[in-house]
C-alpha cells in the first residue's frame, strides 16, 4: 500500500481536489452553504425551545430558564439568519441573479418571520399531542408523545421547515424534513400545509408530498402515501416544477395503514375514512366510507399443521 500511495496518492489528490472543479464540494470560496450538521445542529435548539428540557440529556433548571430561553432564542437567530444568507446567495448564484446584495436583507427578513412565529407553532403543537393522546389508547400521558412518538417528531420538525419553506428559504427546510425522515421514517416534503390537530400513528412509510393540503383534525396511520399521480412536463421532456401534483385531506378525515392517494385533483372531503390499503387517484365527497370489497379470509378450526410446516 505504501508503495501505491508514494505513486498515486498526488494524482488521486489532484483529481479529486474541492479546490478546482469537483461539482459537489462545498468550498467558502465558491459554494459556501452551511454543513448539514449545522443545519441540524440548530434544528435541535429549536426543538429545545419548543420542549424544553424534553429532547436533552436533563430537565432545564427552573429558576434560569427565562435567561437560558433568551439566549438560545439569540443564538438560534444569529446561527439561522447566517445559514438562511449563504442559502440565498447559493440559490442566486445557480440563478445567475445580478448581485443585488440584498441576500443578508433577505435572510433577515425570513428569520425575523420564523422566530416570530414561534408561539403559533407551539399553539399548533399543542393541539397535535392533544390529538395523539386523545386518538391513541396506549398514550399514558402527553409528556410520553412528546419525549417518545416518532409522529410529533416528524410533525414538529415539518412545522419548522414550513415556516422556513413559506419564507422562500432556499435548501435549509428540504435538510430539516430529510433528518426528520432518516430518524423516523416519516417523509413529509416542508412545502405540504397542515393544520393543527394532526396525529400520525406508529408512522413508518408515511409519505406526504410538497403540494398536498392537510385540515384539522386529521389522523394518518402508518404507510399512507399522499402522492403525485403523474408529473407533467415541458417541450423538451423536462419536469415542470411549481404545479399542484399532490391531493388534499379536508378536516377530521382518518386514513388507515397502507393506503395510497394521488393527485394534485383529488380530494377527501371533510369527515371522511379511508380503509387499510385503498388506491385512489379521484375525489371522494364528505362523510365518506372508502374500502376494498375483497374476499374474507376462510377460517378452519381444530386444523393442525404438520411437524414439518414452517412459514
Amino acid at each position: 500500500m505504501e508503495k501505491w500511495l508514494a505513486q498515486n496518492l498526488e494524482k488521486l489528490t489532484d483529481a479529486l481536489s474541492p479546490c478546482k472543479s469537483c461539482p459537489v464540494a462545498n468550498t467558502e470560496r465558491d459554494v459556501n452553504l452551511p454543513g448539514t450538521a449545522a443545519v441540524i445542529s440548530v434544528l435541535e435548539q429549536l426543538l429545545g425551545v419548543l420542549y424544553p428540557g424534553c429532547h436533552g440529556q436533563a430537565p432545564v433548571a427552573h429558576d434560569t430558564c427565562h435567561t437560558r430561553l433568551h439566549d438560545a432564542l439569540h443564538e438560534i437567530a444569529l446561527k439561522l439568519c447566517t445559514q438562511t444568507q449563504r442559502a440565498f446567495e447559493y440559490a442566486c448564484q445557480r440563478a445567475k441573479c445580478i448581485d443585488c446584495s440584498d441576500c443578508g436583507g433577505k435572510a433577515r427578513e425570513a428569520i425575523t418571520a420564523v422566530l416570530g412565529g414561534l408561539p403559533d407553532i407551539r399553539d399548533m403543537l399543542q393541539a397535535d399531542i392533544q390529538a395523539a393522546y386523545e386518538g391513541d389508547p396506549a398514550a399514558m400521558s402527553t409528556m410520553e408523545i412528546v419525549m417518545s412518538y416518532p409522529g410529533l417528531y416528524a410533525i414538529t420538525v415539518h412545522r419548522i421547515a414550513h415556516a422556513l419553506y413559506v419564507q422562500g428559504v432556499p435548501l435549509i427546510p428540504r435538510v430539516m424534513s430529510e433528518h426528520a425522515h432518516s430518524k423516523t421514517g416519516i417523509d413529509i416534503h416542508p412545502g405540504a400545509t397542515i393544520g393543527p390537530g394532526f396525529f400520525i400513528d406508529h408512522g413508518t412509510g408515511v409519505v406526504i408530498g410538497e403540494t398536498c393540503t392537510i385540515g384539522k383534525r386529521v389522523k394518518l396511520y402508518q404507510g399512507v402515501t399522499l402522492g403525485a399521480l403523474s408529473f407533467d412536463k415541458d417541450e423538451n421532456g423536462m419536469l415542470i416544477k411549481g404545479t399542484k401534483r399532490h391531493p388534499d385531506v379536508e378536516d377530521n378525515v382518518v386514513i388507515y395503514a397502507g393506503a395510497t392517494i394521488l393527485g394534485g385533483r383529488t380530494v377527501i372531503g371533510h369527515n371522511s375514512v379511508i380503509g387499510g390499503n385503498v388506491w385512489l387517484i379521484h375525489s371522494v365527497p364528505p362523510g365518506s366510507i372508502v374500502y376494498n370489497q375483497t374476499p374474507k379470509p376462510v377460517v378452519r378450526t381444530g386444523h393442525s399443521f404438520p411437524e414439518d410446516f414452517s412459514i
